[in-house]
């Protein structure tokens, strides 16, 4: 087995699970002894992940924004391993990169309704599954050091910084930091500790949809060489980071957003070592307005004047 604390016979529910970071979440707490649901809107995948782990696993096809299917998973998970310990709340889409002019409604609110209800739908369901398996819960002080559950939810680094692009995505990340600090909140009295982790570039079918534009998939790699560590993060460097806030190593921390993005949130681009003048602002308007902006034409960029 692995050599995390109070993970070994736990179960735990990993939602976006049949790829990504999901697939590499499940893969590691089954090395370190958990027993792995794998929930996915995928259900073929969802079932290779779950067969291809080395330990105890089931699977579900289930639509985190729909409260029956959240029940549904519940319920699978409960029927075959009899208690759920663990949660990692990971389904999520990426939207489009449409110019905000150009969104729609339905886009908006189909990147919120996976994105945000479906970490609701699921940190309520963590909740009210802790609270049937201890009717009773005793002061934190009284539990064991792995407390009564663990949450971790997929946060991103588009939780803590801006862009002019994925605007639903970006929103969507920003209100999921809300539900973390509103539940850790709630959930430290009753030993049920909420944390998140926030990636950054790490390549996976999550941004699949936009394979060529820019800020889409064929550049990540290209703009992760930016970051101190100069490359793109893997879904397993993710894993490890979910894992271990799962476990008992980390029985003191909730609320809390771990950045796992090879160091780019601690960036400053206005400094040189953050790559300031080194691109080419008017390029860079005309890709995403169209138009040269009043700006750019006022201070042109290298090699325009």
């Amino acid at each position: 087995m692995g050599g995390l604390r109070g993970l070994d016979g736990r179960v735990a529910i990993v939602t976006g699970g049949g790829g990504g970071i999901g697939a590499a979440t499940a893969r590691r707490l089954s090395v370190e002894g958990v027993r792995v649901v794998v929930v996915d809107t995928d259900e073929p995948r969802a079932r290779e992940v779950a067969e291809s782990l080395p330990g105890p696993s089931a699977w579900v096809r289930a639509d985190v924004a729909a409260k029956a299917d959240v029940a549904h998973y519940l319920d699978v998970a409960v029927s075959h391993f009899g208690r759920v310990d663990l949660h990692h709340l990971n389904a999520g889409i990426a939207g489009s990169l449409t110019a905000l002019p150009d969104l729609t409604v339905t886009e908006f609110d189909r990147v919120m309704a996976v994105n945000v209800r479906g970490v609701f739908l699921g940190i309520r369901a963590a909740f009210r599954q802790f609270a049937a398996q201890s009717a009773e819960p005793s002061p934190a002080a009284d539990l064991a050091a792995d407390g009564a559950g663990a949450i971790v939810i997929t946060a991103s680094i588009g939780s803590l910084r801006g862009s002019a692009d994925l605007l639903p995505y970006q929103t969507s990340k920003h209100a999921v930091l809300g539900l973390l600090h509103g539940a850790a909140v709630y959930g430290g009295p009753l030993g049920i500790r909420v944390n998140a982790v926030a990636p950054g570039i790490v390549p996976t079918d999550l941004f699949a949809a936009t394979p060529d534009a820019p800020g889409g998939k064929a550049d990540m790699t290209r703009r992760a060489s930016t970051t101190p560590l100069r490359r793109a993060g893997t879904a397993d460097d993710i894993a490890g980071v979910v894992a271990f806030l799962l476990s008992a190593d980390a029985a003191y921390m909730t609320g809390q957003v771990v950045s796992a993005d090879g160091g780019a949130s601690i960036v400053s681009s206005v400094r040189p070592s953050g790559g300031a003048g080194a691109w080419d602002t008017d390029a860079h308007d005309r890709a995403l307005y169209g138009r040269r902006t009043r700006q750019s034409a006022a201070h042109p960029g290298p090699g325009l004047r």
